[in-house]
């Protein structure tokens, strides 16, 4: 009866709107609100931490991991090593890049920055060495690049040297590079654009007009070696997977220049250069763009970097015909390239990757990390150098890290 008689009285209260039952009525519909608005709410905050940690797991934030002569080796970084997308199916990718497939590297350290000329200059007077453009050329070694029915030139005419970037004064058709590039007698790692040249005030600058010869002697010494192609560009990622850039999908970020190529220093078109200004600047010191998610610099732009695989222009398709994860790579055994007219298809060649100061969006846009070219391993170039790497393995021989310390220097550059 109590119970009948209350629920009567809060009947006739409802039906009278007496601020005595008001509350009640409130927090009961309140409730009613918060469970609606939370079953609406609940699917999509699932979908959001779902894709919070997909977006997670393809874009980590890596620990930076700097070695210090003592755990790990001087002057390089630990590049982690694991899975990734190798290549690139993007709009901007040449088809030497295509496709994308699926690649695992093992982990190794890196030199955070390219082989400098005072880390170069260190070989020499260590070891006395003499690089390919300081030596007369060899006809054996230079006939494989050339046309089986090309007459050898003079003796005259075979005079130690290199190419170097000359530019234009006006605007040229992009087909033929030959309007840009010249064969310079005297240029070497010294004089880089020639005997009028010098790399004086540029100990931090990255040591050019090495070839793939010259990279491998001084990994020798520095008990180093070059990266495959794979390693490079898995490092080169810095963590992004598919990133177009090295630091992400923006070329300037908040107008921010993040690498040294051509558009951000240069104000005519590739490959205009003013004579007023002493033609195209050319590299940059080392580190001075920020670096990437592995704590590498200038992975991409400033100068080319060789690699160890020889390049094959077909290397991807060929990988990719694999439905499984291939497991670090170390490219092929031949050479293969027929978009270089004049050259023989199978001429030897080497990987290079990274582009540098010349690269622009009107000629090639190497400053991508998928981004590969071949290069011939005895020619030295004004836009190209390297960068080594070493084994975990290798680091923990004794007699490797008491090399690596001497050869990188108290200074820890």
């Amino acid at each position: 009866m109590m119970s009948s008689g209350k629920r009567g009285t809060e009947t006739v209260a409802r039906s009278k709107g007496t601020p005595s039952a008001t509350p009640a009525r409130a927090t009961r519909y309140r409730k009613v609100l918060l469970w609606s608005a939370l079953l609406v709410m609940l699917p999509a905050c699932v979908g959001a931490a779902v894709s919070w940690a997909v977006t997670s797991h393809n874009q980590p934030h890596p620990q930076v991991v700097y070695g210090d002569g003592t755990h790990g080796p001087l002057g390089m970084a630990w590049v982690p090593g694991g899975q990734f997308l190798m290549g690139s199916d993007s709009k901007q990718a040449q088809p030497n890049e295509r496709p994308a497939h699926k690649v695992r590297v093992h982990g190794f350290w890196m030199d955070r920055h390219h082989v400098t000329n005072a880390e170069f200059r260190k070989f020499v007077e260590a070891t006395g060495y003499v690089t390919t453009a300081e030596k007369k050329p060899d006809w054996d070694t230079l006939k494989v690049q050339l046309p089986p029915d090309t007459l050898r030139p003079p003796d005259s005419a075979m005079v130690a040297g290199a190419m170097v970037f000359v530019g234009t004064n006006h605007p040229v058709p992009l087909e033929d590079y030959s309007q840009w590039w010249r064969y310079v007698p005297g240029a070497n790692w010294r004089h880089p654009t020639g005997p009028d040249s010098n790399i004086i005030g540029k100990d931090d600058h990255p040591v050019v007009q090495v070839s793939y010869e010259d990279a491998q002697a001084y990994a020798k010494w520095a008990g180093k070696r070059l990266p495959t192609e794979a390693e490079w560009e898995f490092a080169a990622r810095g963590g992004l997977e598919q990133a177009t850039y090295a630091w992400g999908n923006q070329f300037a970020p908040d107008g921010k220049q993040m690498a040294n190529v051509w558009q951000g220093q240069e104000p005519q078109a590739f490959p205009v250069v003013s004579p007023k200004a002493g033609g195209a600047l050319g590299t940059s010191p080392v580190g001075t763009f920020p670096a990437n998610g592995y704590g590498l610099s200038d992975m991409t732009g400033n100068a080319w970097q060789w690699v160890a695989d020889w390049y094959r222009a077909d290397q991807f398709r060929r990988e990719a015909v694999s439905t499984s994860v291939i497991d670090n790579p170390v490219g092929p055994r031949d050479s293969w390239d027929p978009a270089d007219q004049g050259v023989p298809v199978d001429a030897p060649k080497r990987v290079t990757r990274g582009g540098s100061f010349l690269c622009n969006e009107a000629y090639c846009l190497s400053y991508r990390p998928s981004a590969r070219r071949g290069t011939d391993p005895y020619n030295s170039m004004s836009h190209l150098g390297f960068r080594l790497v070493m084994d975990e393995d290798t680091w923990k021989q004794p007699l490797a890290r008491q090399e690596s310390a001497r050869a990188a220097g108290a200074d820890g550059s």
